[in-house]
């Protein structure tokens, strides 16, 4: 070896290749004098008598360690494998490669083309023993260099972390200090961001109902506006992962947490390719540090939180879901008693009522079907024994809802007022900008004055909301709080309360509920857990195969019964209408209609020719007497005929008996018989003559 020997002819005509690389990204914007002593390789190859130079810094930035790729490496390698290339130029030797796979191998390639490696301590023949031995240690020893440098960067980091005094990337609400350390963002209105999140999630259990919350209320999440460093933030519309990432993360309990994340290796394209960023298990973490620093929750209810989360999106044992404001009133509260897990609920057919099964060892195992009836019934006991139960505290229910209004309200008030003192602080910053611009720069001007409007255009629009959220409550008289709970059913059955509102009311009183179902006796089991404790049974027939829960009304089925006998099915349906009575579906009434019910009633027909008793319709029996049924009803109004009802608004029945009698024949002959005032028949004693 020696740097100034000449290079055989043959590998002159080949070109030669000057490799630049660092090993970090801040070593290539601050060390920049390295980066000149290796580009200056070109003047080098030169001299040494190369007419064709080629420059490689692809791996700027890039780790030779093996954990990341290197194109310029990889292109070095083809060049190589083509005998394209006559020397290999680099600073140090430990430039190409600070692993042993591939600087060995770098070397085989190098031995096999017949390439030098040139470095600043001079020319190495890979194919000559000695030169070979030496840029073997120099490898060996480059990596070894490069194991001790980065054990003893993790022992220090790791020592510091165990002390929580390593300066860690911190998320949205908290900031490093200079002096004090790690403490809240100064700024309140991201502290309020935060604090509505947790607030939010304590009242609705689930973290897309929080973001369709402050969605509603118009609410700004912060986004760094420099990527990852918390120096400024914009204002954008708050999205699902912050409301997650917020809620997951343990910073906001307290916790100083190190190493909750690792590398992870994977064989790519036949090499080794490891990647960081991975997350780990929280037991598996490093350093797990409590009451670090304040946080804007305690740790029991950052655990209740991942509980609320984890059933929320899983099929758990033992985990209840918030309610999502289906039809079906317990949905994700239920469990099965016989395997244990959640009991879902479905809903078949077109009229949408839910229907509560377990299926879990028939879809796992392929066994039969745990549990499975319809929710109709079983919402509707449920129901009723909360009314039952509720009907005691209503009255400090609503008193505890009465708060919880005004929190929100209260909340919502703050908002608004920090985002009003950051709309003024840059609506005043605007201005002040504008102002010291030279009127004579029309660009800058221009685009300052818009800006100004722009942030004037915000201002007023936080001022409108704080004016909303300040207005004046009309002063009413203060609820009866004591006959609140005689109130409660009324208050459940409203039509303006959404199945969501339930939901929530029900998982406020209830734990849990396990079910079963009694085969035999045909009867649904329901074990309440109630909060506090308590305890309770319920039992609930199931239905019979094909029995559904719609029933006809007991004032209709009145109905059909006592003109059933006289009326044709057509008179009776027109008379339920006439009554505004409906089907047990709700619909109205057709002879169709009023035929089935009479005869799942056991209701006896119409029949012509019995009208029990001799019964006739106006209709008839004007046709009877030859007049028309205005006459009949004329005769009926002034109680001349009998006629009977079978409730208001039902026909009239007339008795054939009751138009033969003389009341209505006098009424009849005098019918066509001229009106004359009774006066004029009679002759005045005195006469004026």
């Amino acid at each position: 070896m020696n740097a100034l020997s000449p290079l055989p002819p043959a590998i002159l005509k080949r070109k030669a290749v000057v490799y630049v690389r660092q090993s970090t990204q801040g070593q290539v914007l601050h060390n920049l004098e390295s980066q000149r002593s290796q580009y200056d390789l070109v003047n080098t190859a030169r001299r040494h008598g190369f007419q064709q130079v080629e420059v490689i810094d692809d791996d700027l930035g890039r780790s030779a360690s093996g954990a990341v790729a290197r194109p310029g490496f990889e292109r070095l390698v083809a060049w190589l494998c083509a005998g394209d290339v006559g020397a290999v130029l680099c600073l140090d030797a430990s430039r190409l490669a600070r692993n042993g796979r591939d600087w060995h191998h770098l070397l085989e390639l190098c031995g096999l083309a017949d390439a030098r490696v040139i470095d600043q301590d001079g020319v190495y023949n890979p194919c000559s023993p000695n030169d070979r031995l030496l840029l073997g240690m120099k490898g060996t020893i480059s990596e070894f260099e490069l194991g001790i440098l980065r054990a003893r960067m993790l022992e220090a980091a790791r020592s510091k972390a165990k002390r929580g005094e390593l300066r860690i990337n911190v998320p949205i609400g908290y900031i490093w200090h200079r002096d004090a350390g790690l403490g809240f963002d100064p700024d309140l209105r991201v502290q309020e961001a935060i604090r509505l999140i947790f607030s939010r999630f304590r009242e609705l259990k689930s973290g897309r109902q929080v973001l369709l919350s402050l969605t509603q209320d118009k609410l700004s999440f912060p986004r760094p506006s420099e990527g990852r460093y918390m120096t400024s933030f914009d204002w954008t519309p708050i999205r699902y992962r912050n409301v997650i990432s917020v809620l997951k993360n343990p910073f906001y309990a307290g916790i100083y947490a190190y190493g909750k994340s690792g590398p992870r290796a994977e064989i790519v394209d036949g090499r080794a390719h490891k990647s960081y960023g991975h997350g780990k298990p929280m037991e598996e973490w490093d350093i797990f540090l409590k009451d670090h620093h304040e946080g804007y929750i305690g740790w029991e209810e950052y655990e209740r939180n991942l509980a609320h989360l984890a059933t929320n999106a899983h099929r758990r044992k033992g985990g209840v879901k918030s309610g999502r404001g289906g039809r079906a009133l317990l949905s994700g509260l239920m469990s099965c008693a016989r395997c244990g897990c959640r009991i879902t609920v479905t809903y078949p057919g077109q009229a949408l009522s839910p229907v509560y099964r377990c299926d879990y060892m028939n879809t796992m195992l392929g066994h039969d079907r745990c549990v499975h009836f319809g929710g109709s019934r079983i919402d509707a006991a449920i129901a009723a024994e909360i009314l039952r139960v509720v009907q005691p505290v209503a009255i400090e229910a609503a008193r505890e809802a009465e708060r919880m209004l005004t929190m929100a309200s209260e909340e919502r008030r703050r908002a608004a007022e920090l985002d009003l003192q950051k709309a003024q602080y840059e609506a005043g910053l605007a201005e002040r900008r504008y102002a010291a611009c030279d009127p004579e720069n029309r660009l800058i001007a221009a685009t300052l004055e818009r800006n100004w409007e722009a942030t004037l255009q915000r201002l007023e629009a936080c001022k409108m909301r704080v004016d909303v959220g300040e207005a004046p409550i009309v002063a009413v008289e203060p609820p009866d709080l004591e006959g609140l709970a005689e109130e409660v059913a009324t208050a459940w059955n409203a039509a303006g309360v959404s199945a969501r509102t339930r939901q929530r009311l029900v998982r406020t009183l209830i734990k849990d509920i396990v079910a079963d179902v009694d085969e035999q006796s045909r009867e649904v089991i329901l074990t309440i857990h109630w909060q506090g404790g308590q305890h309770s049974q319920l039992r609930v027939k199931k239905p019979k195969p094909g029995q559904h829960g719609r029933v006809t009304s007991e004032d209709a089925l009145t109905l059909i019964r006592s003109m059933a006998g006289r009326w044709s099915d057509s008179d009776i349906a027109a008379t339920l209408n006439r009554m505004s009575l409906r089907t047990g579906c709700d619909h109205s009434w057709t002879a169709k209609r009023v035929s089935s019910t009479r005869k799942i009633n056991g209701i006896r027909a119409y029949a012509s020719a019995d009208k029990q008793g001799g019964w006739l319709t106006m209709a008839e029996a004007a046709e009877k007497l030859g007049v028309t049924h205005h006459v009949i009803r004329r005769l009926i109004k002034e109680k001349i005929l009998p006629a009977e009802q079978v409730m208001r608004h039902a026909p009239h029945q007339i008795r054939i008996v009751d138009l033969e009698s003389d009341a209505v024949a006098e009424a009849l002959r005098h019918r066509n018989a001229p009106c004359r005032d009774p006066r004029q028949t009679t002759l005045p004693m005195i006469t004026n003559t």
